[in-house]
């Protein structure tokens, strides 16, 4: 009696502790996928890139249901790492393995998303896209004439006509 009055404090704080790191694991899985379900529109935003690269960091093989989580990151980063041969079958690829990478850790989490709601249940203002493909061409111009590639044209319009002064005699 005296030795489990003595323990008990100390096996409180233990699984208390236990509790709270493996509380503070699922927050940071959930802000892992959070993050990568409000920017699987936008693919290129870094909070899209660092969530993903966080993946290897927040999840573990050595846990089965994880595993799964591990393995279609691996066979996305294994699509995003290869050329772009023919960019439509590339891109449509692209989309499944990330809705396959989102469909499992949103079961591994407890969501209940279909894929489809996942693949289609995004909103994205045209503005943002025309806006992205608007940077993307203005950036490649600006390169292209940075690097000699491409002549900057320049028009010169109203010119201001310079009055000669009158000769005047003395």
């Amino acid at each position: 009696m005296i030795t489990a009055t003595a323990l008990s404090p100390l096996i409180a704080v233990q699984v208390t502790r236990r509790l709270d790191d493996r509380n503070e694991a699922r927050g940071r899985k959930l802000h892992v996928f959070k993050t990568l379900m409000a920017t699987r529109a936008y693919i290129l935003s870094t909070a899209h890139v660092e969530a993903l690269n966080r993946i290897d960091l927040e999840f573990s093989r050595r846990k089965p249901k994880e595993k799964a989580v591990i393995e279609i990151w691996q066979q996305y980063l294994d699509h995003l790492s290869s050329p772009q041969v023919d960019g439509h079958t590339w891109g449509l690829r692209r989309v499944d393995l990330l809705v396959d990478l989102l469909y499992a850790m949103g079961n591994l989490l407890d969501y209940d998303f279909s894929k489809t709601q996942i693949k289609n249940g995004i909103y994205t203002p045209t503005a943002h896209s025309q806006t992205e493909e608007e940077q993307d061409r203005l950036r490649r111009l600006v390169l292209e004439v940075l690097e000699g590639s491409r002549d900057l044209p320049v028009r010169v319009v109203n010119i201001p006509t310079q009055q000669l002064p009158e000769h005047q005699d003395r």
